[in-house]
């Protein structure tokens, strides 16, 4: 079984023979999944308690060091940026309404509803504007300007309405970081998430204008993914104790404001909530299933990164890394 770091090894060499026989435990868990059929995808699997990774795994040639597409999972990142921007004043807050901060890219003939959409409209994807992801993705990205062909959707609920998951909201989120902060998405996100010891950005896409794309084709590592999650299990400091991310940010992403009419998960700000294993657990979710899994009431974070050329949802492979992470809880329960 593969280790990072010394510290690691010597937070796992002095557990308790308890936890030490957990830590077995779930090694050999990891171990046996190369041969399931339900998890031919997998890639990876890296599993951390108490701020120690206690087991991680590569699979069919893959490695939790190599840079893998995170997909949709970076929403979580590009919300965490917007709570720091927030913090530091580049933004007012969730109830700053978006239409001033992007006249410049507004369709000539508007509706009136878009002046009452929100940053935290953004965040929990209740905009109300029509979906740019899933068929509607293509043709998005084959525009050339993103973020005004965004704005220039029509409006399928009110603002503030029911959850119409779309990429596109959050590359609205990157374009008012980039224009509020003078600076790239990228630039923010290796300045403001510097102190996070493990954290990189390898490559990330842009549009025809140059904004990253807010919420999707973000790489980075396995362990990169991992170290972010742990700054949110942290409550948004490092593990030496530095705020990174605001507490009440944390509080607000996780917080219930509506949810997916697809699978009934709750959501915040770039992160659903449902109950896993018994407990309630925090992930973000990428396409073909990217996962990072915080289970505050266990400290535990795991990542899964899988194979990106098939969805997750209808065919019942994310359930089944649902189901992975409920076998680990319940093998971290036991004594």
């Amino acid at each position: 079984m593969k280790r990072f770091g010394a510290i690691v090894l010597l937070l796992v060499a002095f557990v308790s023979p308890a936890k030490a026989q957990q830590t077995t435990a779930v090694e050999e868990l990891l171990e046996k999944l190369a041969d399931r059929d339900d998890l031919q995808a997998l890639k990876t699997v890296i599993v951390a308690q108490d701020g120690a990774v206690i087991a991680e795994e590569g699979y069919r040639g893959h490695s939790p060091s190599e840079t893998t597409n995170i997909k949709s999972a970076s929403k979580s990142i590009v919300s965490a940026l917007v709570g720091i921007a927030i913090d530091r004043g580049l933004l007012e807050g969730p109830e700053q309404k978006i239409a001033p901060l992007l006249k410049a890219e507004l369709p000539s003939t508007t509706d009136p509803r878009i002046n009452e959409i929100t940053i935290g409209n953004l965040l929990s994807m209740q905009a109300g504007l029509g979906r740019l992801s899933g068929p509607n993705y293509g043709r998005w990205v084959s525009s050339r300007n993103w973020v005004r062909f965004a704005l220039a959707q029509p409006f399928d609920d009110e603002p503030g309405g029911r959850m119409l998951y779309s990429t596109a909201s959050t590359h609205l989120l990157s374009a008012i970081l980039t224009k509020a902060s003078g600076k790239s998405t990228l630039e923010l996100a290796s300045d403001w998430l510097a102190p996070v010891e493990g954290f990189r950005i390898d490559a990330w896409t842009r549009d025809p204008q140059g904004i990253y794309l807010g919420g999707n084709e973000m790489a980075m590592s396995a362990r990169s993914l991992l170290a972010f999650g742990e700054l949110y299990r942290n409550r948004g400091r490092t593990a030496d104790g530095r705020e990174v991310v605001p507490e009440e940010w944390v509080d607000l992403s996780w917080q219930h404001h509506t949810n997916s009419r697809f699978s009934g998960d709750s959501y915040g700000y770039g992160w659903f909530t449902r109950q896993i294993g018994g407990e309630p657990v925090h992930f973000a979710w990428g396409y073909g299933g990217q996962m990072l899994y915080i289970v505050p009431s266990l400290n535990l974070t795991v990542v899964m990164t899988s194979e990106q050329d098939g969805p997750s949802a209808r065919t019942g492979y994310r359930d089944a890394l649902h189901a992975l992470l409920a076998d680990i809880i319940d093998t971290l329960r036991k004594d």
